[in-house]
């Protein structure tokens, strides 16, 4: 892992580090440090930044806190994936139970689709109220507020009924919406869910817990904090704390509608050894000790949700293949990406069987052949999660 020191001028491509430059325009001159950094070097950076090194963390609210969010999906093929977020940290000790107690507590709650920390809601709470008010917004925003001030009515009622009786579930909430939403199909006439999501947006209504599967829904004010961080800083603090988490992302990634994947100019500049472009490291990471471990991952999972990353840094193919036909399946219904040291190596197509009681491989899918160490730390991990699921391991023949 090496630092360069680069002049403007002196090494080609300066233009590349627009953000980084340090201009004194009385000499004309720009200069930038530049960490040069393996893809080893930068795999190790994002697989301690995403807790899965050998060093576990114990707490589920620590894990929380530091990964940002847990994204939601009740997909239990195998086990929810916050649920699989959570154990590939802290392991067996974690009991699922724990997360739901937190959510009732509130000290996490859900926003967008997405568990946090209940006081990082400050961070979002003034771009909720900046709203209505945006400039900027793309086409299909744009569409969404003017279908939101078209049901003004609706969106009235609902905040009347859960200032009287909230929290409720959606099946309590009036639909008097005078134009229906209209979608490619999946959400048409789903006037309600709709509203509450773009309510959400605006920071007048929230999920304050569940009911089983079923959210509940409160008024924004009674399940937020009183606190606001003005919007710039609270960008920052935002992205500051997402490349503590990834360790390594662009600074710039294609647009997200709910959690980015890149982390803006914060940070320190990084290229790395075989993959173009620039990429921002945080400098926390650099020069650490690195020791690693076999984990199983949720396809929801940090550090392979954004899949031309993975691509890019551990030159792994990966694809949520549950929307797929069967018959064009490359590694199932919902294959867990397996992770072997600094390196994703594999993926597991497994299933929970919770009817017949018993957790079933139906293939373990080498993306490199692996080594007898590799194997046997594969095999312990899939041993530890059917025993967490509380199911007998079913092993392909």
């Amino acid at each position: 892992m090496k630092v360069t020191v680069v002049i403007a001028g002196r090494v080609p491509g300066p233009e590349l580090f627009p953000r980084e430059r340090t201009a004194d325009r009385s000499l004309n001159l720009t200069s930038v440090k530049v960490h040069e950094l393996s893809r080893r070097d930068a795999r190790r950076i994002a697989v301690r930044a995403q807790l899965l090194d050998r060093r576990r963390p114990t707490s589920l609210l620590d894990v929380v806190r530091h990964l940002t969010l847990l994204q939601i999906d009740l997909t239990a093929a195998v086990a929810p994936s916050a649920d699989l977020v959570v154990w590939s940290r802290l392991g067996p000790s974690y009991d699922p139970a724990e997360l739901a107690s937190a959510l009732d507590e509130q000290t996490l709650v859900e926003l967008r689709g997405m568990i946090r920390p209940w006081e990082d809601l400050a961070l979002y709470r003034a771009e909720m109220a900046a709203w209505w008010e945006r400039t900027g917004l793309t086409d299909w925003e744009e569409d969404q507020r003017e279908w939101v001030q078209a049901n003004e009515a609706c969106r009235r009622d609902i905040l009347e009924r859960l200032e009287i009786d909230g929290p409720l579930p959606l099946s309590a909430l009036p639909d008097t919406c005078h134009v229906p939403w209209k979608s490619s199909g999946w959400n048409d006439d789903r006037n309600v869910s709709m509203l509450l999501g773009l309510m959400v947006r605006s920071g007048e209504v929230a999920v304050a817990g569940r009911d089983g599967r079923e959210r509940l829904w409160d008024l924004a004010v009674r399940v937020y904090p009183d606190e606001f961080v003005p919007e710039d800083s609270a960008l920052r603090t935002r992205n500051e704390r997402r490349l503590r988490a990834l360790g390594i992302a662009r600074a710039r990634g294609p647009e997200c509608s709910v959690e980015p994947s890149d982390s803006g100019d914060v940070g320190e500049p990084a290229v790395v050894e075989g993959v173009k472009g620039v990429w921002r490291v945080d400098p926390t990471q650099l020069g650490q000790p690195f020791a690693g471990r076999a984990a199983l991952l949720s396809p929801f999972d940090r550090l392979v949700y954004d899949r031309k990353r993975i691509l890019e840094l551990f030159e792994f193919d990966y694809g949520l293949e549950m929307y797929k036909p069967a018959a064009k399946r490359r590694w199932g219904y919902y294959a867990l990406p397996i992770l072997y040291g600094d390196g994703l190596v594999g993926k597991l197509d497994a299933t929970a069987d919770r009817k017949a009681r018993v957790f079933r491989v139906h293939a373990i899918h080498q993306d490199v052949p692996f080594t007898k160490a590799t194997s046997a730390a594969v095999t312990r991990e899939i041993k530890d999660l059917a025993r967490w699921l509380d199911l007998e391991l079913c092993l392909p023949a």
